[in-house]
């Protein structure tokens, strides 16, 4: 077996020291083969050095592939579903109907359809899968994309190395962990949740921005206070892991606090109103926004959750009757605001030159059933949701 092994090596809270290593053989999974990755190393396309940003848009219900991206013309009527293909800018290339700025775009993304997983069809636990690649089992969490990204490469300058908008994923109708914590790299790894809504007209990060009563001054002033209370406690604080991670929390939230360009980044205000419509005026689409900003500021890894939970909303998730969704609102609600801040995003990072550089996955948590139900909807599938994935060269 070809290996590839890492410069140094990871230490895992188990306290066994084991080498970060590549197998060769799950280049597969991006369709490689080892003489053709090895040809594109040669060629200069694949640089083991290139510094990536990724973008993960988690499109929460489980989107069904054959009503968007991996649709089914010449079947029957009961599995093709109501949608009809279009095609796209690139030749033999077509997407559903539901998606007519995203057909214009196709040479901005690539579409993986042979992705999947045989993990049970849960929703908590296609969250997992699709965020960390691994189950939860025997109590252990694995952690998610950008806590690993985070844990290996740090931040940049005072921005947070991994974001997750707006909220974190809510009920879905298990009581499983979702994939988008560190996991057991521990809390110092966790993204920095925004905690609201970018949609909102009085939009403002809470964990951004002291109390409006407390001054800059103020906070400066508590700040030494600790570093002369940090110097009196010096041995507890080396000795004691939840005092450690009390620091790291202080110093990440303190710089963020006093970081003009951190606040800068997350101000939507300093977008136009014709951006921010092209996105839509809505949580997702301005959460894709958000995180073309957060990126462009340095920010590794964002992650926007496009709904929190499953029930008595309108999702993805199109069982077909309450408290889910109906087929017909892919067409009416989530097709069009997934099209406008998708299309939108890919569009800005061409522009501003960091489409190259950022992987945009999209992706749910699996698919639909073959056969639409008695209720017009799509019973919740066993494999991962086919999505369209933007792949950096």
């Amino acid at each position: 077996m070809f290996r590839l092994d890492a410069d140094k090596k990871v230490h895992f809270c188990d306290g066994v020291t084991r080498r970060d290593f590549l197998h060769a053989g799950s280049l597969g999974f991006l369709g490689l083969t080892l003489p053709e990755f090895l040809t594109f190393k040669a060629a200069g396309a694949v640089d083991p050095k290139k510094d990536v940003n990724c973008i993960q848009l988690m499109l929460v219900g489980g989107p069904s592939q054959l009503d968007t991206w991996d649709m089914k013309p010449d079947a029957p009527a009961s599995i093709r579903g109501p949608y009809k293909p279009i095609k796209t800018n690139v030749p033999g290339m077509e997407i559903s109907e539901i998606f007519p700025r995203m057909a214009k775009h196709a040479d901005k993304f690539a579409l993986l359809r042979s992705v999947y997983h045989t993990a049970a069809a849960v929703h908590d636990t296609g969250c997992q899968m699709m965020q960390t690649g691994r189950l939860f089992q025997g109590g252990l969490e694995s952690p998610n994309y950008g806590s690993v990204l985070r844990f290996e490469k740090g931040p940049r300058g005072d921005m947070p190395p991994n974001v997750l908008i707006p909220y974190m994923i809510g009920q879905l109708g298990g009581n499983l962990p979702h994939g988008d914590t560190a996991g057991f790299l521990g809390k110092a790894y966790d993204p920095f949740v925004l905690n609201a809504d970018p949609a909102e007209a009085n939009f403002k990060v809470p964990d951004m921005l002291p109390p409006d009563y407390i001054s800059a001054v103020r906070v400066d002033r508590r700040r030494d206070w600790r570093q002369v209370i940090d110097q009196s406690v010096k041995y507890f604080e080396e000795s004691n892991q939840d005092a450690k991670l009390m620091d790291s929390t202080f110093d990440q939230a303190y710089t963020l606090m006093t970081s003009a360009k951190a606040r800068e980044a997350f101000d939507l205000n300093q977008e136009t109103e014709e951006m921010r419509k092209r996105y839509g005026l809505n949580r997702f689409g301005q959460g894709c926004l958000l995180a073309r900003r957060l990126v462009e500021r340095g920010v590794r890894f964002v992650t926007v959750n496009m709904f929190e939970t499953v029930f008595n909303d309108i999702t993805w998730d199109i069982h077909g009757s309450a408290p889910f969704s109906p087929i017909s609102c892919y067409s009416e609600l989530v097709g069009p605001m997934f099209d406008n801040a998708y299309t939108s995003l890919l569009e800005d990072l061409s522009h501003i030159g960091l489409l190259d550089s950022t992987l945009v996955l999209a992706t749910g948590e699996f698919g639909r059933t073959p056969r639409v139900n008695p209720a017009a909807g799509g019973i919740t599938g066993r494999s991962a949701g086919r999505s369209s994935w933007r792949v950096a060269e």
